[in-house]
């Protein structure tokens, strides 16, 4: 668990886009209050105490998505999955608030939003508490000496490492070639074990605005599953 405090933690991405719509604006203060857990904040628990996992979701099995984007595919996941709980990390508000509105059109309950740094929320949860967690296009931070920032480094893939089950699956997708080495070349150093990688999506995967945007583009999509 991190002792380090978020004034002297650094964090790299976006927190604000475009305007928001009104629809949007009426999401995050009608919704958001309702599916953010408590206890993941500094200012809500600065002696950083566990969260209990049978709280969020009556002792569901708990899944993980860091950096949901637009929220396509953790809503998919949570129609599909309903015997399970996600929980997504998201600190981009527009991606938040569409995400929010995603939720309400598909009427599931079996979603946590924290909407903020998926760190915060890792220094809280129980060891091995984690059954899956999912890493759809990240920021790429494409210039080398941005290489630092990606998910993908220790500072990000050992916390993961310890919240997630004995053998729970760790998948992660992107269109960036070398995002997708140093995801094979970091991931067994934190302690993950690759069990495939490749151009072939998982059988339930549920494509993203980013993919979509990658393929127009004429970027090739890469899927990596590791096991803890």
């Amino acid at each position: 668990m991190s002792d380090l405090h978020p004034e002297r933690r650094n964090f790299y991405g976006r927190i604000h886009g475009k305007t928001l719509r009104q629809s949007q604006k009426a999401y995050l203060s009608e919704d958001l209050d309702s599916l953010r857990p408590r206890g993941i904040t500094w200012d809500e628990n600065p002696d950083r105490t566990p969260l209990d996992p049978a709280a969020l979701f009556g002792g569901k099995d708990i899944w993980l998505e860091v950096g949901f984007g637009g929220g396509e595919h953790m809503v998919a996941m949570a129609a599909r999955y309903r015997d399970v709980g996600i929980i997504g990390c998201e600190p981009f508000v527009n991606g938040v608030a569409m995400l929010l509105g995603k939720i309400r059109a598909a009427g599931v309950t079996n979603v946590a939003v924290h909407p903020g740094d998926a760190r915060d929320l890792m220094d809280v949860l129980p060891e091995a508490s984690v059954a899956k967690a999912f890493l759809n296009y990240p920021d790429p931070w494409p210039k080398a000496r941005h290489h630092r920032r990606r998910f993908v480094t220790p500072d990000h893939l050992l916390p993961l490492h310890r919240v997630m089950k004995p053998g729970a699956e760790f998948r992660v997708a992107s269109d960036i070639p070398d995002y997708i080495r140093q995801t094979l070349e970091e991931g067994p150093k934190a302690g993950f074990t690759l069990v495939s990688e490749g151009p072939d999506a998982w059988e339930d995967w549920h494509s993203t605005r980013y993919e979509q945007k990658a393929l127009r583009e004429g970027r090739a999509p890469h899927y990596v599953t590791f096991r803890r």
